[in-house]
């Protein structure tokens, strides 16, 4: 049972670092996504290959669920991406609406990954 509730957790972290995949696709789904205009080529660039390791990451943490030797690896890489934007999310501050959302997104995320690591320790992990 545990391992199933592991797996669900890490499935939805993923699915959350997943979504900003859609914004390779052009500066409309980043300007959709975040609410910024994406004017400058050199913002998009550097927007579009977030969204790509976004993707990567999120393959990762979903691959985790279904693979239990990559989940403590899978448990650091997701701390360190979520700890680092919300610490830089909070001391930045003054974020729009749409940038609300991906802290609150990344709320859920970590919240889901401190139980599946809780989860992960209890069963001798």
């Amino acid at each position: 049972m545990i391992p199933v509730l592991i797996g669900g957790l890490m499935i939805l972290v993923g699915v959350i670092h997943l979504l900003p995949l859609v914004g390779a696709l052009g500066p409309a789904r980043l300007e959709a996504l975040y609410g910024l205009p994406m004017e400058d080529p050199n913002l998009e660039i550097l927007m579009r290959h977030r969204a790509v390791m976004f993707g990567l990451l999120g393959g990762l943490f979903v691959y985790a669920a279904l693979d239990a030797t990559v989940q403590p690896l899978a448990f650091g890489i997701a701390g360190v991406t979520i700890l680092s934007f919300l610490a830089i999310a909070r001391s930045v501050g003054g974020y729009n609406d749409k940038l609300a959302r991906v802290v609150l997104a990344d709320r859920v995320a970590l919240a889901a990954l401190v139980i599946a690591v809780g989860l992960y320790a209890a069963q001798g992990g």
